[in-house]
Parts: structure tokens; C-alpha cells; sequence
């Protein structure tokens, strides 16, 4: 084994004239062919967003909005006009909580866009009763407790109110024995297929079934 120190070198020194070496290499280069940082990009200005003027006449009253053309009928019920009534589950038209009626019929008011519906005649849950009345629909989900949370309640009354409109004017579904007939009896099987599309996850669905079937047989 060599002593190093014998011939004035150590661990040391070596070390140290290593670092020093380096230090000259990495600072002695010139300045062209140091790395030089990325100039920083400024962020792009958020583009605005123009707006349209719309009249939508909901529960027999007109509201006037300036909108985003890209709002979707259900955002423009509850963040713009204060009607909460009408739900949004799944924002995708896949479990009926938002469904409104609009000239009669119902539809998934997630899936279409406030700009579209000017000049129609929009009803949310808000506009079924009168102000000393509820509307025969509401009044038979409360006696025969067609609901547990609550939270597909006004979809599930605004389509029951609309597919009974659809029965009585012929409308036959994927049950109806006589596609051909004028109108539909409402069987326990006619209201579950009809009724389809809005999804109780409570799965109060016995008690809705009678709810509307009481409300069909008296009309």
C-alpha cells in the first residue's frame, strides 16, 4: 500500500483539487454556452365570453336573461331565475330529475339549450299548483307516499303529468297490445314502461305506479 502523505498528497487534497478543477470547468465556459432559462410565457387573456338576451315565458310568466348561447335550459332554471324545483342528477338525460314540460310534452330540460326555447311555453314543478291548490299530481304522490328523499319527485310528477297527456291523445309505448288505438288504459305495466325514464333510486316506484294510476283514473 502507498502512503500518499510521504509524497505531500492526501485524501484531502485531492478532494479539494478535484472540486476546484470542476468549479473552474463549470464557471470558465463562456456565457453563450451556458443553459439559459426559458423566457417566461405570459398567460393568454381569458377570451369574454358574449352573452345573448333571451325571454323564456316559464309558469306563464316571461324572464328576461343575458346567457352564455351554451346554457343548458336546466342551469338557466337554477342559477339565473331561482327555480330550484327542477333537479340535476346526472346532467347526462339519463335519470329524468330535471324533466320539465315545454308546450305539453316532457323532456330532460339537462339536455337542451336555453337559447332554443324562446317563445315556448315552459312549466316546471314550480308551475303546477295553483296558489290555493296543488295540482291532482302533487296532491297523489303525498297520499300515497310516492317518494322517500325527495330528490326525483318534481321530475317524476312533471313526466307522470305529461305522459298522461300523451295516453289520452294516443301516444301507444313499447307495451300498448293496440299501437292503432285512440287512447291507452293505464295499466300498472303501462305506467312503469312510460314512466321509464325517470329513476327513483329510493325505488319508491310501487307507490308512484299508484300515485299516477289514481290520478289517471279519476280524470
Amino acid at each position: 500500500m502507498i502512503d500518499d502523505t510521504r509524497a505531500g498528497l492526501t485524501r484531502r487534497a485531492v478532494l479539494e483539487t478535484g472540486a476546484a478543477t470542476g468549479f473552474f470547468l463549470v464557471t470558465g465556459l463562456p456565457a453563450s454556452s451556458q443553459p439559459q432559462p426559458a423566457a417566461a410565457v405570459p398567460p393568454a387573456a381569458p377570451a369574454a365570453i358574449e352573452t345573448v338576451p333571451l325571454t323564456l315565458r316559464i309558469n306563464n310568466r316571461d324572464f328576461t336573461v343575458d346567457l352564455d348561447p351554451r346554457t343548458t335550459l336546466l342551469d338557466t332554471f337554477r342559477n339565473s331565475l331561482g327555480l330550484t324545483g327542477s333537479k340535476k342528477g346526472c346532467d347526462h338525460g339519463q335519470c329524468g330529475a330535471c324533466t320539465v314540460l315545454v308546450n305539453g310534452r316532457r323532456i330532460n330540460s339537462c339536455l337542451t339549450l336555453a337559447v332554443m326555447h324562446e317563445g315556448d311555453e315552459i312549466t316546471t314543478i314550480e308551475g303546477l299548483a295553483t296558489e290555493d291548490e296543488l295540482h291532482p299530481m302533487q296532491a297523489a304522490f303525498i297520499a300515497k307516499d310516492g317518494f322517500q328523499c325527495g330528490y326525483c319527485t318534481p321530475g317524476q310528477i312533471c313526466s307522470a303529468v305529461g305522459m298522461l297527456q300523451e295516453a289520452a291523445t294516443g301516444w301507444p309505448s313499447h307495451v300498448s297490445e293496440d299501437i292503432a288505438a285512440e287512447t291507452f288504459g293505464l295499466t300498472d305495466a303501462e305506467i312503469r314502461e312510460r314512466m321509464s325514464g325517470n329513476i327513483c333510486r329510493c325505488a319508491a316506484y310501487a307507490n308512484i305506479v299508484a300515485a299516477i294510476r289514481d290520478v289517471s283514473e279519476e280524470a
